[in-house]
């Protein structure tokens, strides 16, 4: 579902072009990535919501005419490779259909598992958040 204003500069505003009901949706999405990673930051990257934490991108979403694409990278899906299946998807994304219950408990499950990746990542790194 691609809207025709101008790249938005908050996740607020991402939100806030679409209907109603996918705004529902998104929050939805927003807050069980806001409770996995309570840490993380959040901005528009690649036109999309972005979580960051440790100084890397954590996972995107975006809505699109039917379903909720979420990016929690490559390994973030090859984790859940088998709860995926069902859904449609790419090396790097999955399609969430809007019409059906956004799995919320799997979308947690892989955060948590991104946030433990990301502070792996930046602990051999030496890097703080």
């Amino acid at each position: 579902m691609e809207t025709d204003q101008a790249t938005p500069q908050t996740i607020d505003e991402y939100i806030a072009a679409y209907p109603t009901d996918v705004q529902a949706i998104l929050q939805q999405v927003r807050q069980t990535i806001r409770e996995a990673a309570p840490d993380a930051g959040e901005k528009i990257g690649y036109g999309l919501p972005t979580f960051t934490l440790y100084g890397r991108n954590l996972v995107h979403f975006g809505a699109f005419k039917h379903h909720i694409g979420f990016y929690p990278a490559p390994s973030g899906l090859d984790q859940f490779e088998e709860e995926l299946a069902r859904y449609a998807g790419s090396k790097g994304a999955v399609r969430f259909p809007l019409d059906e219950p956004m799995p919320l408990d799997l979308i947690r499950r892989i955060v948590l598992f991104r946030v433990e990746e990301n502070r792996a990542k930046a602990a051999a790194k030496g890097k703080k958040k």
